[in-house]
């Protein structure tokens, strides 16, 4: 049974001496701005499905309206505390690898490295038609000189994974690929979406050259993030878990820190000896 504490002294404790993979989630990245799909205060969300995305042209239209708009909070966002203690941990030697199922990349803007994105990356864009990867920033300013004037309006509620929420989509002109001219979808994995097999196969390598697992910021909900800590528990690492609320591998974790990332993360960084600058 996982064992509820009130601090971080346990944690550190435990994940002293050892050389920690981070697993971490979208509750890392709320502090920065970006919203969450599961946390205790976020509403309901129906994220687009992959199959939905390439059904045609109006769900594209849809998604690139919408996604046009949230990247104006998504393209801006900076690393929070949080995303910074790991970096200090990984420097310290403590963190030997993160596994991220954020596609913001505030972990690598932070300083860390050796990172998976094990959901892709929404700075980047695929084309569907022939695979290009291309810059989200050059696709930005192709979509407004497309649509001039489409992001001058009022306060737009952001969405999880830069999306907003926008019922009213209507005229919004999307640009194809410059290569072939093909259809474009963010370089992420959608809902309905496999992860690409060698990335799994990365992650489940990183798992095995540690010696224990801390999941920051994630309800594991997901098979795509819990398979981790299940293959964590298999080889017999401790797993301490830091999120608000429960989570699916409490069952599987020795401790769970019902607390926010970035206090936690600061505090266990300082714990374990690293201190801001080192």
């Amino acid at each position: 049974m996982v064992v509820q504490i009130p601090s971080v002294a346990d944690a550190a404790d435990l994940l002293a001496g050892r050389e920690v993979v981070v697993l971490s989630g979208a509750g890392l990245s709320t502090d920065s701005g970006i919203p969450d799909y599961r946390g205790p205060d976020s509403p309901p969300r129906s994220p687009m499905t992959y199959q939905e995305f390439v059904s045609g042209f109006a769900a594209q239209q849809r998604y690139w309206a919408r996604s046009h708009l949230g990247w104006r909070t998504m393209g801006g966002a900076l690393p929070n505390d949080g995303h910074r203690a790991v970096a200090r941990l990984q420097s310290a030697g403590a963190v030997v690898g993160v596994i991220t199922q954020n596609v913001d990349g505030l972990h690598q803007a932070a300083g860390s490295e050796q990172v998976v994105d094990l959901h892709g990356r929404i700075d980047t864009v695929l084309c569907l038609r022939c695979g290009e990867r291309s810059s989200r920033a050059v696709l930005d300013e192709r979509l407004g000189q497309a649509n001039p004037g489409f992001t001058d309006r009022g306060f737009v509620e952001l969405a999880p994974d830069g999306d907003a929420v926008l019922s009213d989509v209507s005229g919004f002109h999307l640009v194809p690929c410059a290569v072939c001219g093909g259809a474009l979808k963010p370089d992420v994995v959608f809902f309905g979406e496999s992860v690409p097999r060698e990335r799994v196969e990365r992650c489940y390598a990183m798992v095995a050259q540690a010696r224990a697992m801390l999941v920051v910021g994630s309800s594991l909900t997901l098979q795509s993030g819990l398979r981790f800590v299940r293959r964590a528990r298999e080889l017999d690492l401790p797993v301490v878990i830091v999120n608000r609320g429960p989570t699916r591998g409490d069952p599987l974790a020795d401790l769970h820190v019902d607390a926010g990332c970035s206090q936690v993360l600061s505090e266990l960084a300082a714990e374990l000896g690293v201190r801001a600058g080192a």
